[in-house]
């Protein structure tokens, strides 16, 4: 019984619903043919992979056992939780850089080390990597700073 309560396994399981999901909701998109591919050959394959790839994980957590289940914790949790839906809600609001900055600043608070200096280099690195990437990149348009830029 320990086997099936394993991290390893557990992940494996997640990996086949997230492949089942995936093949549920894409089922109804067209395949095409491995030359002019439709809008469903990619989710699909990705899918399958997704659920050889939780199959590998389970058997192979089975066989070896692994690490066991730890209590869960909730304060990481619930602020990075909380973080992503603030993410969310200000996203179209106050623009990327602001969001962003939420979203660090909550989701570190759920760490059991705080560091603000730490926290403001990754509020900084994130988004100069964010802005390069996509508002520069990609070209998306997107907001950095409503009403700035």
């Amino acid at each position: 019984m320990t086997r099936f309560l394993s991290k390893d396994f557990l992940s494996g399981l997640m990996f086949i619903g997230f492949g089942l999901l995936a093949l549920y909701f894409g089922q109804k998109l067209a395949l095409g043919t491995p030359v002019r591919m439709g809008p469903g050959w990619v989710p699909r394959m990705l899918s399958l992979i997704l659920l050889g790839l939780g199959g590998l994980i389970c058997v192979i957590a089975l066989v070896s056992g692994g690490e066991q289940v730890e209590r869960l914790k909730w304060k990481p949790l619930t602020m990075v939780t909380i973080g992503i839906v603030c993410f969310a809600l200000l996203f179209e609001r106050a623009g990327l850089l602001p969001a962003l900055i939420v979203l660090i600043l909550i989701s570190s608070l759920g760490g059991e080390e705080f560091k603000l200096t730490e926290v403001i280099g990754n509020m900084i690195a994130l988004a100069i990597l964010c802005i390069v990437v996509f508002k520069i990149g990609l070209g998306m348009n997107i907001s950095i700073i409503r009403g700035v830029w």
